[in-house]
């Protein structure tokens, strides 16, 4: 099984699992079981179609070029933060991004997302938007996996209160980190959607927005308060939220809002996660990581 690769079925049944709530771990088991021919089969294949946690980094925590640290602050009453990377030479004079993690929280793999932005010269936030509830879970709870639990916080969470958490980070980021000029902000999947969702409620607060396989806004009349520049990144097989997307980008260009659109032929949602190697596509993620730091770097 170690060259087997997941059918295009098997990664829809996990999309399906991780992003609709209508499914078990149990009942996940059973239908890969049904389409992987066995058990073990079935594990194998889950093992390389959600990611990783033991997967290694691209950048050490003890990286010398940069250094990094959790960092905790007052929003309002509520405790806010996250994992803060910065260049060791030039931060002040660094843009700032805000970094927002997939549905299962701030995980090992954000925290080398923020590294390799801070290893590129930039002053990144891997925020953890589950830090009010607790935080990011890192242990099992009795016979659900952390992984499992995460998502289950994050789809409890209140939207319109995460979102303006979000914006609350931006202007700590702003204010307090180092760098200079106003934010941008990069998140995946859960977090894409982020993107847009504090692309419309920043306002001027957000100067860049790069959205990885992001769900549109649900009312796309929000376009009209969209101040940043967005690159939005889309997987050519990923139908759920490819059939969001043209309503979402009419809505900007409608309102006059600068985006580029890429879709990325024949790949996964999730094809930038390197931890996730039955999704993971090594040339779609680069070109989209190009782009991405010429976006974040860019003066607006």
């Amino acid at each position: 099984m170690a060259d087997a690769q997941p059918t295009p079925a098997m990664i829809a049944l996990y999309d399906r699992f991780t992003h609709s709530g209508d499914m078990s771990r149990r009942e996940l088991m059973a239908q890969m079981t049904r389409l992987a021919g066995s058990a073990a089969a079935a594990g194998a294949m889950l093992g390389v179609i959600g990611g990783q946690a033991d997967a290694a980094p691209l950048v050490a925590a003890d990286d010398p070029r940069i250094k990094a640290a959790d960092v905790r602050f007052d929003a309002g009453g509520r405790t806010l933060g996250g994992y803060l990377a910065q260049p060791v030479k030039g931060a002040a004079a660094a843009p700032r991004v805000l970094v927002i993690h997939e549905n299962r929280g701030l995980n090992d793999h954000i925290r080398d997302v923020a590294r390799r932005l801070a290893s590129a010269g930039l002053v990144a936030l891997a925020a953890d938007f589950l830090l009010p509830a607790g935080g990011t879970p890192t242990q099992p709870d009795g016979a659900t996996s952390a992984e499992d639990v995460a998502r289950g916080m994050i789809g409890k969470l209140d939207r319109a209160q995460t979102v303006a958490d979000g914006v609350a980070m931006l202007n700590w980021l702003a204010a307090s980190a180092p760098g200079k000029g106003t934010p941008g902000a990069v998140g995946f999947c859960w977090g894409g959607g982020m993107v847009n969702a504090l692309a419309v409620a920043a306002g001027p607060a957000l100067r860049a927005g790069a959205a990885y396989y992001g769900a549109a806004p649900p009312d796309a009349a929000g376009a009209a308060n969209v101040k940043a520049r967005l690159l939005l990144h889309y997987a050519g097989l990923d139908d759920r939220i490819n059939a969001m997307g043209p309503a979402w980008q009419a809505a900007l260009t409608a309102a006059g809002v600068r985006f580029d659109a890429f879709t990325y032929p024949g790949v996964n949602h999730a094809f930038n996660n390197d931890t996730a190697v039955g999704r993971y596509d090594a040339a779609a993620a680069a070109l989209a990581w190009e782009r991405t730091l010429a976006l974040l770097k860019s003066p607006g």
